[in-house]
């Protein structure tokens, strides 16, 4: 039981809350009591229910993401993600909307085709950047929009699309920082990740050049035709200089000693910028 509890990493569901909540932000009018049963389904069932699936094929013995030392996986941890992932879909339909449960199913078989040894998307560089950049972000962005905004098809409102893609772009940019520490772990199961491919330093760079290219994407979203800097956009800088000052700190350290790039430097960068989102989300949805 231990063990299980410790795969399905509940407090790994907290980096991907940032776009849930830009969602919501971005409602005029949300129905908040489905926001509510989103959110335990996203971040108490399917995000769980991924992270035990990944962690059973992938049988780490180094960290993970949110795991410094991962407890050995049986075949009772495959069965619990698969029942979750159940009961997320039946959640949906009974207490959320049809094409909510059709998008939890799609995203759930889309998790299981990154880790099953079949498929494993893991193993391609682009394509695995890619699919979890969009899905993690764009398609969850979207499908609880949709939901709470009563709106069937929200990738027809264009006002829907460039939100949406800015939080795939936050997370294409992240998620080679996640794995700059799990290199000799990838390799030795065969999964070339795209972090593996530009290496340390040229993860840092990537990351940075993509989270410079989202922060113009926001400032787009967010300005006015009478003015430079909106107020959300200031607000965005302020709540994002914690995770950018330690950034940069991290680089300088890993320029001088590439050792640098570790699990717990790698935790706190995910930390950070997943608070400072988070903070900066809550905030829009207060309307501060």
């Amino acid at each position: 039981m231990r063990s299980i509890l410790q795969h399905l990493r509940f407090h790994f569901s907290f980096f991907l809350l940032p776009v849930y909540l830009f969602a919501i932000s971005q409602s005029a009018n949300p129905d908040y009591t489905k926001a509510i049963w989103a959110f335990i389904i996203l971040h108490l069932l399917v995000y769980p229910a991924s992270n035990a699936y990944n962690s059973y094929f992938d049988k780490d013995e180094g960290p993970i993401g949110g795991i410094e030392k991962p407890l050995p996986v049986n075949i009772q941890l495959y069965y619990v993600s698969i029942i979750i992932d159940i009961v997320a879909v039946l959640l949906s339909v009974l207490f959320c909307s049809w094409p909510f449960a059709l998008g939890i199913l799609v995203y759930g078989l889309i998790s299981k085709a990154y880790s099953h040894p079949i498929i494993r998307l893991k193993k391609y560089p682009i394509l695995s950047w890619l699919v979890v950049g969009l899905f993690q972000g764009a398609f969850i962005y979207l499908l609880v929009f949709q939901l709470i905004s009563k709106n069937l098809l929200p990738f027809l409102n264009p006002s829907a699309i460039l939100p949406a893609l800015l939080t795939s772009f936050n997370l294409w940019a992240f998620y080679p920082i996640t794995q700059v520490y799990q290199h000799d772990e990838d390799a030795k199961r065969g999964d070339i990740t795209l972090s593996l491919k530009l290496g340390i330093k040229g993860t840092f760079v990537f990351t940075g050049s993509l989270f410079l290219l989202s922060t113009i994407g926001f400032f787009w979203y967010f300005s006015k035709p009478d003015a430079l800097f909106t107020h959300n956009f200031i607000l965005y800088l302020l709540c994002m200089a914690p995770s950018l000052i330690f950034f940069n700190y991290w680089i300088f350290k890993v320029w001088k000693d590439e050792s640098k790039a570790n699990f717990k430097n790698t935790m706190m960068m995910n930390l950070l910028g997943s608070l400072c989102l988070n903070i900066f989300f809550g905030l829009l949805i207060l309307k501060f």
